[in-house]
């Protein structure tokens, strides 16, 4: 008999469940998501499963807040699979939505502006000061964020943690020991929806709820937010303008979510990185043991350059005396 629910702190045992061999009769298993949730698509990949998305279009109408029922995407499957999308290792959730990723960002341009005018957007920091942003996406997680923090400590050195709302809910015991470490926290949304799907209000609760769910787990709420994928639109970008976080990109991506190998990931945040960098990888979302194993290597290049890790937090407020730029903000998707 297949369980009917899986909380966010059984995703493990949810993905062994779906890779487990079923009965000799029983049709190879498939896992359909939409794009409200780009928590585990990445994550059942990994696991060698099949994975499609289906989009809004193909539907019924979502509330506000969560995603549709299961039952919707499994009758969608059943009767109409080839309206759904199947997800690549390359394209992750985002699989064949370029355009509407790159669209919303074109949109969005002169929204960026007005919120960098106000030092609430920013990529990077200032590049005359031997400082740089570590950041950590999608946790936390039961158990790479501890092996992050655990090579952080042995360094002596600070990172940000962009935390995923359902994650923060589930784990709340990791997100305290990240900020007892000393290390800076960030509001991801709540389930890394794919933001030109949602309307403003959707969004304004995916970040509403991140937040409480901050508040319960350390008592305070984060001063900056990254989007999913790096996403915008000028919907997001209106409920940012009325105030509540700083929007942090980040302008080197370690492209860890692709998993090519240690190695890489190490050499293409060193080869990229300098001052006031604000680096992208990954403690959650999926497999980051090679991120875990290419942790040290990219904290010891950029300590042997002289640069000082900071807290995210600590280039918003550069941002807020002016001095970060706003060029390049179509960048390379990070997950």
């Amino acid at each position: 008999m297949a369980p009917t629910h899986w909380g966010a702190e059984r995703v493990p045992e949810l993905t062994a469940w779906l890779g487990a061999p079923g009965p000799s009769s029983e049709p190879p298993r498939a896992v359909v998501v939409e794009s409200t949730n780009g928590l585990v698509d990445g994550i059942f990949a990994a696991a060698g499963l099949t994975v499609y998305r289906a989009d809004p279009w193909v539907l019924p109408e979502r509330p506000d807040f969560g995603s549709v029922p299961a039952r919707a995407l499994a009758e969608r499957a059943r009767t109409d699979l080839a309206s759904l999308s199947p997800l690549t290792a390359e394209g992750g959730g985002q699989t064949g939505r370029d355009d509407d990723y790159h669209g919303g960002i074109r949109r969005s341009a002169a929204r960026e502006a007005e919120l960098a005018r106000t030092g609430r957007w920013f990529r990077h920091g200032p590049r005359d000061r031997r400082e740089i942003a570590l950041t950590f996406d999608d946790g936390p997680d039961p158990l790479f964020t501890g092996q992050v923090l655990d090579i952080l400590a042995r360094y002596g050195v600070h990172a940000t943690f962009f935390c995923v709302g359902l994650h923060v809910n589930a784990l709340p015991d990791e997100v305290r020991r990240i900020v007892d470490a000393g290390h800076s926290l960030g509001n991801h949304t709540w389930s890394h929806p794919f933001l030109p799907d949602l309307s403003r209000r959707q969004f304004r609760l995916q970040l509403e709820r991140t937040d409480e769910a901050f508040d319960r787990a350390v008592g305070r709420v984060p001063r900056v937010f990254r989007p999913p994928y790096g996403a915008r639109t000028p919907e997001s970008l209106d409920e940012l303008l009325t105030g509540g976080p700083a929007l942090a990109l980040w302008d080197v991506d370690s492209w860890d979510w692709a998993r090519p190998g240690p190695e890489k990931i190490a050499r293409t945040v060193l080869d990229h990185a300098g001052p006031g960098s604000l680096i992208l990888m990954h403690d959650g979302g999926g497999d980051r043991r090679q991120s875990v194993a290419a942790l040290p290597t990219v904290i010891e290049g950029l300590l042997e350059r002289d640069l000082r890790f900071v807290a995210a937090d600590a280039l918003v407020r550069a941002a807020e005396e002016g001095t970060a730029e706003t060029e390049g903000a179509d960048a390379p998707l990070g997950e």
